[in-house]
């Protein structure tokens, strides 16, 4: 390895830098390590920023950056991580050999599919996107631009737009007896059925001591936080901005007005829909429209709204 580097200390030119890479004793080493692409962009980016041209002689700055990509390509001797990682030839993306990925998925340049990993056919995954290890996507599944998905299962033609979460530690902790804060172990899974679409920058936790399940065909807006544990049923409408705390249980058909709030632990039947800005403090077992905070329903909460009004009035008047 130093010996290589000393040698490249001396090559002039990105065109001698090619050369020598390209030559038969490097061609092993950097196969499938893409390290010509790598080194060559390094260089040419150090020669923009510094308005050199590839035939200035000796750049310390490109002997020094060109180390660097030998280091993280030829460690121990080129035997490091890097040469388990592959270009898929279905859009340009990096995949683990591990990892099993249909012939029809498209994998765009930036994303990148970890180690045993199962991408069924037809997926899109967008550049940016990361597909942690072990993670399942379905087939006809859209993974938009920087979503990040680890611990985590996806059905069927489902549509996850940019910068969704899914599979993250859920916020769990317990106070011990010195009185330190200490995280809760978060093991298990979430769980995405078939055909739901989630929202850009939504996040949904794994779970802890059950699977984080969203039903079939549910819709979920953008910026919306659904913790750990929670089981969401199917055909659900979920508006922007909800918050779902930890291991609640929400049934079928139910709609969720933007701003809505859910306490932990809380049950709510199915075929409910909540108001905009409500607030569900405790279990809800017959179906209809609640609103308020607390979420009682929607008639009792619109006498609320009307007797408040007369009293103000009165008030002012007097």
């Amino acid at each position: 390895m130093a010996s290589h580097l000393k040698r490249l200390t001396y090559i002039p030119t990105l065109s001698s830098i090619s050369t020598l890479i390209c030559s038969k004793s490097y061609t092993s080493k950097v196969k499938n390590l893409l390290a010509p692409t790598l080194i060559s962009t390094i260089i040419y980016s150090k020669c923009m920023s510094t308005n050199q041209t590839t035939t200035s002689n000796n750049s310390p700055g490109t002997t020094v950056h060109l180390k660097c990509a030998l280091d993280s390509n030829f460690e121990n001797g080129g035997e490091n991580d890097r040469q388990d990682y592959y270009r898929w030839s279905n859009g340009g993306g990096t995949f683990h050999k591990s990892a099993s990925i249909d012939p029809s998925a498209f994998v765009e340049v930036g994303a990148v599919v970890h180690s045993e990993c199962a991408v069924g056919a037809d997926c899109h995954i967008d550049s940016g996107a990361i597909i942690g290890p072990t993670v399942t996507l379905g087939h006809s599944t859209k993974i938009g631009y920087n979503v990040a998905l680890a611990n985590c299962m996806i059905g069927d033609f489902c549509v996850i737009h940019s910068g969704v979460c899914i599979g993250q530690d859920g916020f769990g902790f317990y106070v011990d007896e010195q009185g330190n804060m200490v995280k809760k172990p978060q093991i298990l899974k979430a769980r995405i059925e078939n055909h739901v679409e989630i929202g850009a920058n939504t996040c949904i936790d794994r779970g802890s001591w059950r699977d984080t399940v969203v039903g079939e065909h549910t819709k979920i807006d953008n910026l919306v936080q659904i913790g750990h544990n929670v089981v969401i049923g199917r055909s659900c409408l979920i508006c922007g901005q909800v918050g779902v705390a930890g291991s609640a249980t929400i049934g079928d058909y139910v709609t969720l007005g933007g701003r809505v709030g859910i306490r932990d632990h809380v049950n709510i039947v199915s075929k409910v829909r909540l108001a905009a800005n409500s607030c569900v403090t405790k279990d809800i077992s017959e179906p209809g429209d609640y609103g308020g905070f607390p979420a009682i329903p929607i008639r009792d909460w619109r006498r609320q709204i009307a007797k408040h009004r007369q009293n103000l009035k009165s008030t002012t008047l007097a």
